[in-house]
């Protein structure tokens, strides 16, 4: 039996078979989940495709964080194919070009990066609580927001955001409903995030020299995997952590 055996997630962030959600659909198939994928507008039809390469096709349904209609009726749309939710993933992220200049970033920048990569935590949290129960999980994915990285800027202070908001949900959420929240902060992947940066190449010049385990950047499965076990029954004492699924550079000095 599949540590996710009989669990039913909704996950968001299903791009590509090279995402991490992607590998975290596949993965909580193979753990015995049934899968909900959320995608919206010109993407729909690219998860829908995608969706097709997953052990089993789960249906998509349309979820724009940033449109409070589509969060008001997630639960209800979501129970067409789930008579519950036990566990959500957060793979969402999205700023301006010009958030990625930190002197130059305008507030509009800002606060489109801020609704739709920091406070939609909360709001898909909030989404789907109507159909969670004790014992749940939300699982969101960051870059280590300690630091201030080189080209990632605003994008970093709007991670800084997401990990505090991590915090507070874990608290409310579990003091209220005995839901854990928790995040994985993954190295450097080349991701279609990863793409929309303008200089990514440096991260992925030092990671691997930097990581005491080494560090492969085409390969989402290791924060996959640690994203499947947080959505599982194996951390049940576990809330308001981020996991650093990154060779272990986050330990090292420089």
């Amino acid at each position: 039996m599949g540590i996710l055996e009989g669990k039913r997630l909704i996950i968001t962030g299903v791009l590509m078979d090279t995402s991490i959600a992607f590998h975290v659909a596949k993965i909580a198939q193979q753990e015995g989940a049934q899968v909900v994928l959320t995608s919206f507008g010109r993407t729909m039809k690219i998860t829908s495709t995608i969706a097709k390469r997953l052990p089993t096709t789960p249906p998509v349904i349309e979820l724009d964080v940033t449109n409070q209609e589509h969060l008001d009726s997630l639960a209800e749309r979501t129970t067409e194919h789930l008579d519950g939710v036990d566990g959500v993933l957060h793979s969402i992220g999205f700023a301006p070009l010009g958030a990625f200049s930190f002197m130059d970033g305008t507030w509009d920048d800002v606060a489109t990066a801020m609704q739709a990569s920091a406070y939609s935590l909360k709001a898909l949290a909030v989404a789907a609580l109507p159909l969670m129960s004790a014992g749940g999980s939300l699982v969101g994915l960051t870059f280590d927001a300690k630091f201030a990285w080189p080209v990632y800027d605003w994008m970093g202070v709007t991670k800084a955001a997401f990990e505090s908001t991590n915090r507070y949900l874990a608290r409310d959420l579990g003091k209220l409903h005995h839901i854990r929240s928790n995040l994985v902060s993954a190295g450097p992947l080349r991701t279609t995030a990863a793409k929309s940066i303008p200089g990514f190449e440096e991260f992925e010049k030092v990671w691997g020299n930097r990581a005491p385990l080494g560090w492969d950047i085409t390969d989402p499965v290791p924060a996959a995997k640690a994203c499947a076990a947080l959505l599982s029954d194996w951390f049940p004492a576990t809330t308001g952590e981020i996991i650093h699924v990154d060779g272990g550079v986050h330990a090292m000095g420089q």
